[in-house]
């Protein structure tokens, strides 16, 4: 009798980092890809001591936070497909992605 070989498939590939949640700390935004659903709520929370913003990269995207303090969160729901390129005003070297799937 032999047994089966290898694990059974779950279906979900281990695709980039989903979820609805950016963490701001060590002035970096984590994860620097998020990859988000159509309908999303994606939430960024400010771990770093000093202020920091989420602001879309070029003009006229959707994101634009005020300086966050400590421990302070910003919203935004992703209402369009799209890739989302953000950082903070105060500190440019801060980038990161949020790409929206329908």
């Amino acid at each position: 009798m032999s047994m089966p070989t290898g694990s059974p498939s779950t279906g979900a590939a281990t695709a980039p980092v989903a979820g609805n949640a950016v963490a701001i700390k060590n002035f970096a935004f984590a994860p620097t890809t998020l990859k988000v659903k159509v309908g999303t709520k994606v939430t960024w929370t400010n771990q770093d001591t000093d202020a920091h913003t989420v602001t879309s990269s070029g003009q006229g995207g959707p994101l634009r936070s005020a300086a966050l303090a400590t421990h302070a969160t910003y919203s935004y729901t992703f209402t369009k497909p799209g890739t989302y390129a953000y950082l903070c005003t105060v500190h440019p070297f801060m980038t990161a992605t949020v790409e929206v799937t329908s």
